[in-house]
């Protein structure tokens, strides 16, 4: 089995507040009773947010909200399938519901 994270980005809605995708809960459900989906989340717009970042031992610390709502992700499924391509699936299910997603593969421990 391979575990992936499939990001979903922000959109304009997303960033002021609006509710989660109204599509995303009957898909999660299908998700869980199909054994895939480990976690699943919607994140709060990027104005309840921080941005952290450290350069030479000196933290720097910028609150939201961040602009450029194409970079910022605003919910994840992390997932449990066969191969690239049951993940694959899922992914273009759970965009048809959220828009564009990113679908990136879970680095394992070395054995």
């Amino acid at each position: 089995m391979v575990r992936f994270m499939v990001m979903h980005k922000a959109t304009e809605q997303a960033e002021a507040g609006a509710e989660p995708h109204d599509g995303t809960g009957r898909l999660i459900d299908e998700m869980v009773r199909a054994g895939v989906l480990l976690a699943a989340e919607d994140l709060l717009p990027s104005s309840a947010g921080a941005r952290v970042s450290v350069s030479g031992g000196t933290r720097t610390v910028t609150g939201g909200p961040f602009t450029g709502t194409k970079e910022l992700v605003s919910g994840f499924a992390l997932i449990e399938v066969r191969s690239r391509e049951e993940a694959v699936e899922w992914a273009a299910r759970l965009a048809e519901a959220v828009g564009d997603v990113e679908l990136r593969q879970v680095a394992e421990p070395p054995a």
